[in-house]
């Protein structure tokens, strides 16, 4: 076993002052789901002494090297934490994985589903001798039922949950283009923790949390699955546009650029036809009295909407969605979003350390402090 280490601390930077300062979450993590929640934590001053394999680590750290040698993946999840090799099936190292969890407030782990229980660290096994310590386990699709045993990675899950139904094009269907089931996963056990916290403060005792990527994921199904129960098809697959809004999508102006722009009521539809179309017959045309109609002729609309567009620029566009106070949004790609005009405003990029020198990374406005990101192995 390696001791604990983590990177030198920005010393201008009070990390004693986060609301977790104190806390201590021992974690056997590995890819995205657990590391993703433990982060938000170590972000709010938890000490996170990660668990990782001896030699390889995290397979995380080997999915790309495209941050001067480091995986993007790692940097982005691992910001903040101690790490530790550690043979957890070893005899050896299961007596040093038990002397971390003897004086951690929270374990989290996502192991296979039974492995947590083979090494001796399943919430029974530790329920009697740890009362207070919170427990969370993470998995694909839940420690029972017939998948139980399934390997589950994010597109797998994206699939299982008909994300991918409802995404992308009428001819091809898309993932998501991040690792969304992973994220909403790591948020639900990210939340759990500080709830299962808040309960021990009341009560003095520990609790049992389990999130299922499956189940997350599926939370967030939930205005489509409502809509194919009781309205009896599904969700559209509409590209960038919306499956039940319309107008409210893309539209490239004469100087090349996509604007993205969305209606949600009459009002706003009266002012999208008078100031940015300048058609204001339109709001009498029945094809498109409500909501529902305009989405029954969307292809009308869109044409008649791109007529528009293509002939004026996107400043242009955007003057006439402002008066209209009509909601729009630029279609940015990644270095327009690291550039972005409101996040530098106001200043949610930070500097950390890392093994390979200083790093920027985006701070959410909760986080009032931050920590640097686990060394390499």
């Amino acid at each position: 076993m390696s001791e604990p280490h983590s990177l030198r601390r920005d010393p201008t930077s009070d990390h004693s002052a986060g609301p977790l300062s104190g806390l201590v979450v021992v974690s056997l993590e590995q890819a995205v789901a657990a590391p993703f929640a433990t982060r938000q934590l170590a972000d709010l001053g938890a000490r996170v002494i990660k668990i990782e394999r001896p030699g390889s680590g995290d397979l995380a750290r080997g999915y790309d090297r495209t941050v001067r040698g480091m995986s993007s993946h790692f940097v982005w999840l691992n910001r903040g934490k101690e790490s530790v090799q550690l043979d957890v099936r070893s005899p050896e190292g299961n007596r040093h994985l038990h002397a971390l969890i003897d004086r951690a407030d929270v374990l989290v782990q996502n192991l296979v589903p039974g492995a947590a229980a083979r090494l001796g660290i399943g919430h029974h096994a530790l329920a009697v001798s740890h009362p207070r310590l919170i427990t969370c386990d993470i998995s694909g699709y839940g420690s029972s039922g017939s998948y139980r045993d399934r390997k589950a990675y994010d597109l797998l899950v994206q699939s299982e949950a008909g994300l991918l139904s409802i995404t992308g094009t009428p001819d091809t269907p898309s993932k998501v283009g991040l690792s969304i089931a992973d994220i909403c996963a790591g948020m639900y056990a990210y939340s759990g923790i500080l709830t299962a916290l808040l309960k021990r403060a009341r009560t003095g005792r520990g609790s049992q949390i389990e999130v299922s990527m499956l189940e997350a994921l599926g939370e967030w199904m939930g205005y489509a699955e409502y809509y194919t129960r009781y309205g009896g098809t599904a969700p559209a697959r509409t590209g960038a546009s919306h499956a039940t809004i319309a107008p409210y999508g893309p539209f490239t102006t004469r100087d090349g650029q996509t604007v993205l722009l969305g209606l949600q009521n009459e009002r706003e539809w009266a002012s999208f036809c008078e100031l940015v179309l300048q058609r204001r017959n339109l709001v009498g045309d029945n094809r498109f009295a409500g909501n529902a109609d305009r989405v029954a002729h969307r292809t009308d609309l869109d044409k008649l909407v791109r007529e528009v567009t293509s002939k004026l620029s996107a400043r242009e566009l955007v003057n006439r969605l402002e008066e209209a106070r009509i909601a729009y949004a630029y279609q940015r790609n990644m270095q327009e979003f690291s550039d972005h005009p409101q996040l530098r405003e106001r200043g949610r990029w930070a500097t950390f350390d890392s093994p390979v020198g200083p790093l920027t990374g985006l701070i959410p406005r909760s986080r009032s402090t931050v920590k640097q990101t686990a060394p390499s192995t």
